[in-house]
This record gives structure tokens, sequence and C-alpha cells, in this order.
């Protein structure tokens, strides 16, 4: 899909290094606002007389009273669980890979079988992902690891309530941009493969989190959700059953069945020997009783499915034992854990399912008797259970007291009010703006890529400060130009064979992106490409290039050429090879462009090899093109600004 690569090796040093640099600066920011929320909270509470009166106090006491309530085993498990998935997923997303990979093996090939709609969809967001990789997979990490600690943290009262719908909304664009729905509107859908998408319970948790206590007074709740989970379950087994797609052949004419192959894709994952072993056992015994396996895994939805349904104490305990064990046999055996590889983004759909599941066992095998109401206390600034504020009044009817809560000293007696999990989880809430920010700006700007792009591909440039050997050559238009000619101005010089069909145009494309740019500023620059084929490098031959490339109206860029003993003096006081392939069809050159100041030094050399010159990658060449011609447009290199 066109956006979704950018050309990479996953492993490409220059960019693991960007985005380990930028992890541990982040990480650096992150705990040096841990240490001072610490240090004010830790202070504050010291000289809590200070910014506390006594009807805050007294609030403050019956708050810390209330955190005393037990939650719910039913929330607590699901908020604890997805919390600690969460942040189990963030550090997944710090892999190194992930920064090259995620959108070209992972999002693309995740939307690769669905409808047109849905991979312009997932297209559409994978190129800020694409254009921006270091800075969108940082963001990643800190936004899921700060939803797993918030909602660690929180565990009761309106933050934590906060935590769930901040679960809700990343997993719903995990869902949509990152797993193409789950693969619900392509073909081959399944449960066994982790259908409808893991992040969909992240979802279901998030939005279990965020329900007010009384939800979970009464047994309804866990009755909607079983019964939600047994229509699942049923619904997966007629799909699984249905025929015609595959399952029900372990291997037929020389070619596997559709489970058979799912496993075998999956065992050849890097991997511990002993689960690969596993898992490659599982897709030969699958291939020779593919029948069989498939009978299996639909009766057992189908029973899981009813035994939900029937919602029958009596049953539940057995159809949830077993619910785990085919779980857990389709994790390990089929899935394969689902986190290996360094691309894994999270321990896929039998994990969070099986969560769901507990908690909507525990929400009706269990129901919490509805709290006596208390009495009403004397208007004041009240606190929420986790230290939050609430809305104070003055009286009967009085509106709230704005001036009340933003004042230095209540906030600050506020926070102080606060407990220990209550500092953590504003910091948490951190974490995720920390993320959420950057994301967002990737986000809007996908018309410009990243500069570590053109760097990965063609290594780190190379800082020179050496004059510029001069030469008078003559452009398209026949008119002379020397280097000379052009001091005072910032010169882009490049080497492109006008017949090249590969590197030159694309070169010459970013160029001319470069120019647009600077804008106004590109009145002090000129872009110079010398011919660098021997054999056609006549101005007809450049015309014609330029008419292919749309260059013929831009107005500072010349292309340049002589006869062949003087190109190749210029070639070769440049450092450019230039060699005819045998056969003479086409010529190898060196990819360079180089930044010459208005004084005529060489500031700046590029290797422009744009490699598969991708979307993303023309479009990170051309900022990186630009922004180093704004370097030595600057006063301090010599050029008039």
């Amino acid at each position: 899909m066109p956006g979704m690569h950018s050309g990479l090796n996953t492993a490409n040093p220059v960019l693991v290094a960007a985005f380990r640099s930028a992890l541990m600066h982040q990480g650096l920011v992150a705990l040096l606002v841990l240490a001072t929320l610490a240090i004010i909270w830790a202070s504050l509470r010291e000289w809590r007389p200070r910014f506390i009166s006594a009807a805050a106090a007294g609030a403050a006491h019956r708050a810390s009273a209330a955190e005393q309530a037990p939650e719910h085993p039913a929330r607590r498990l699901v908020r604890l669980g997805f919390g600690l998935i969460w942040v189990f997923d963030g550090i997944l997303q710090a892999q190194p890979a992930m920064a090259a990979g995620l959108p070209s093996k992972v999002i693309a090939p995740a939307a690769g079988t669905s409808p047109a709609w849905v991979q312009h969809l997932v297209n559409w967001s994978g190129t800020a992902w694409s254009y921006h990789p270091v800075q969108a997979s940082a963001a990643a990490v800190w936004i899921q690891v700060g939803i797993g600690v918030w909602m660690l943290a929180a565990a009761r009262g309106p933050w934590s309530r906060l935590a769930g719908l901040a679960s809700v909304g990343w997993g719903l664009v995990v869902w949509v941009f990152g797993e193409a729905f789950g693969g619900i509107f392509a073909p081959g859908l399944t449960i066994l493969f982790g259908a409808p998408g893991a992040a969909v319970f992240y979802c279901i948790a998030g939005a279990l989190v965020a329900l007010p206590d009384r939800a979970w007074d009464s047994a309804a709740l866990g009755r909607r959700l079983l019964a939600g989970l047994g229509v699942f379950f049923v619904a997966m087994a007629v799909l699984q059953a249905w025929p015609g797609r595959g399952f029900w052949q372990g291997a037929g004419h020389g070619q596997p069945g559709t489970l058979t192959g799912m496993v075998g894709q999956m065992s050849g994952t890097p991997q511990p020997a002993l689960l690969a072993r596993l898992v490659g056992d599982f897709g030969s015994f699958t291939a020779s009783h593919g029948f069989s396996v498939n009978a299996f895994a639909v009766a057992a939805l189908a029973i899981i499915g009813a035994g939900l349904l029937s919602q029958r104490r009596a049953l539940l305990g057995p159809v949830l034992v077993a619910a785990v064990v085919f779980c857990l046999a389709d994790w390990v055996l089929v899935e394969d854990l689902g986190f290996f590889g360094g691309l894994g983004t999270d321990p896929n759909s039998m994990i969070p399912l099986l969560l769901v599941l507990g908690c909507g066992y525990l929400a009706l095998t269990r129901p919490r008797q509805a709290a006596e109401p208390e009495p009403e206390a004397a208007p004041e600034l009240a606190l929420a259970a986790d230290g939050a504020p609430d809305i104070a009044t003055t009286g009967p009817g009085a509106g709230p007291r704005w001036r009340d809560l933003v004042s230095p000293g209540r906030l600050a007696g506020l926070f102080a009010a606060s407990s220990a999990t209550g500092v953590l989880a504003v910091w948490a809430v951190g974490l995720v703006l920390l993320g959420a920010a950057p994301m967002a700006a990737a986000q809007a700007s996908t018309s410009t890529a990243s500069p570590i792009i053109a760097e990965a591909l063609g290594g780190e440039s190379s800082t020179l400060d050496v004059p510029a050997t001069p030469f008078r050559l003559t452009d398209q238009n026949g008119r002379p130009v020397s280097l000379a000619s052009l001091r005072g101005k910032v010169v882009l010089l490049t080497f492109l064979d006008p017949v090249c069909t590969t590197d030159c145009p694309l070169i010459a494309q970013e160029l001319r992106v470069a120019d647009q740019m600077l804008g106004p500023r590109a009145a002090h620059v000129e872009i110079l490409a010398v011919a660098a084929n021997p054999l056609y490098h006549t101005v007809p031959y450049l015309r014609a290039f330029d008419r292919q490339e749309r260059l013929t109206g831009v107005a500072n860029w010349h292309y340049l050429t002589a006869s062949v003993s003087v190109l190749r003096r210029v070639w070769d006081s440049y450092g450019v090879q230039v060699e005819v392939v045998p056969g003479g069809q086409m010529v190898a050159h060196s990819d360079l462009v180089f930044v010459i100041n208005g004084r005529g030094i060489i500031k700046t050399e590029f290797n422009a090899d744009p490699g598969a010159g991708t979307a993303s990658s023309k479009s990170s060449y051309a900022v990186l093109f630009a922004q180093a011609a704004e370097r030595a447009l600057s006063p301090g290199s010599g050029t008039p600004s």
C-alpha cells in the first residue's frame, strides 16, 4: 500500500539508534516529572495545615474513608489485568524493529485481504507512522504504558473511570487503524486467529472500568456480559463450521489447509526452540487430522457459548474451566503467544478474552450489595475518593465556586490530600499526554516526512568546510553558468543522468519539492545538476528530462553540460564516479548532493541514493535538503538571509 513502506530494513542502525535515543530522553523527562510530583506532594503533606482548611480536611477524611470501601472483585480483575497488559504492550512497542517495521510488516498485512475502503483507511493512518517512524513509535510506547499505569494506580473514583475511557479510546484507535477492524471485513474470519481483534476486548474492559460503582451492585451486569460472550462464542462456532473456508481440510492437493497454513507460518516466527517445536508439531498433527481438529474446535466453541447463555451457575464453573483450557491451547498452539518475532505488539486476543470472561463470571456470582447512602454533609469543598476535587457550593442551590477550585492554596491542599497512588495516576496521565501530543503532531504533518528516513537510507551526512571546485558549464537553455556567478547564493549541486529511469528522476523530484518547501527563501538558492552520462549529455536530452520531471517551471533549476572531457574534470573534482555498464545500456554513477554556501564553501555532502524511492523516503530527502539549504542561508554560514 502506498506510503506504508519506507524501504528501510527493520534493523537499520540509524533508525534504531534514533528510536532508542528518543525513548531514553523522553523516559528521563518522565522520571523527572515523577520525581518532581513526588517531592511537591511530600512537601505539601509536611506543610499540609497551611493549605487545607478544617472543612476541607474533614472532606478529605471522609474521602479517605470512602477509599476503604472494597472494589468489586470483577472490576478489580479487569482493571488490574488490562492495566498490566497495557504496560506489557507498551514495552513491546519499544522493540527496536517497531520504528521501521510496524507499518509495512504489521499494519499493512493486517489489512491486506480487507476491502479497498479498509485498506485506504488503514493506509491513511499508517502514513503518519511511515513518515515519522521515531516520533510515532515512541509516542505509542508512552500512551500504552501511561494507560496501563493509570489503570493500575487509580482504583476508585473519577480518575479510575477516566482511565477506563482512555482504554476505550486508544483501544478503538488500535482496533481500526492497527488491526484493520480485527479483520472482520476480510475472508477467513475465525476466533482461532484472533478475531474480532484483541483491541475489542481492551475497549470492553475500559468500558467496564468506566461504569459507575452502582453498576456492580447487582448481578445484572454479569448476566449481560456473559450473555454477550455466549452469543459471540456460538457465532464463532457457526463461522468455524461453515464449509468452503478451508478449515475442515488439514491439507489438500499438496497445499496446507487454512489452519495448517497459519500454524506453519507461526512456527517460523523467531522464538524459543521449545515453543517453535511445539507449534510445528501441532501443525503436522493438523495437516494429518484437519477434520477432527476443526470438529473439536466447533464443538468446544458451541458448548462454551451454550453454557454461557444458559446462565446456570452450576454450569458456569465447568464452562469457565473449559473456556480457559480452550483459549490457552489456542493461544499457545495457534496464536503462538503473539508477542515473539521482534514485531509482536500484544499477547493477541485469548488472554484479554479470558479476562473479560472472568469479569463476567465474578460479576454474576459475587454481586455486591448497594451501599447505604451517607447523610448529607454541610456544603464545602469536597474531595473525590481518589483525591480529585468535586464542585463545591456556598449554600442551598448555589453554583460552583470555581475561584475556590483554582486558588493556589486550595489546589495545594487537594494535591496534598491525595494518596500516593493518586499522585501516580496524575503522572500516568502525563505519560499519556507525552505520547498523545507527538502522535497527533505526526498525524497532522503527513505532507512531509522526517529527515531521519533519508539519513537512515543514505547514512549520516558528511559535514565539510572546504572550497568548492569552480567550474563553468552550459545549462539546458544554452546559458553559461559558473559557481563564481552564483556567489552570495546557496547552491544545491548534484549529478544526474538524463536518460536514467531509476535514481535520477527521484533525486530530481526531491530537489524540486525541497525548493517548494523553501518558499520565499528559494530566491537565495540555486539548484544545479551536472549531466552524468558520457553518451547522452547534450541539451536535447537535458530538456527532455526537465519536461518529464516537471522542472521546466522551476526558475532556479539549472541542468548543466559540456564536452565529455570538461564533464569528466568536474566529476573527478567532486569525487563522482561515472561508469558505462558493459553493453552500453545504462550508466552507473554516484548519487551525491552537495550544499555550497554563498562564499563557495561546501558545507555538507549527502549520499542521496533514494533506495526504494517510496513516498516517505522522497519526502524525507526533500526535507533534509531544504533544512540543509536553510542552515547554509543562516548569517553564520556566510550567505545573506
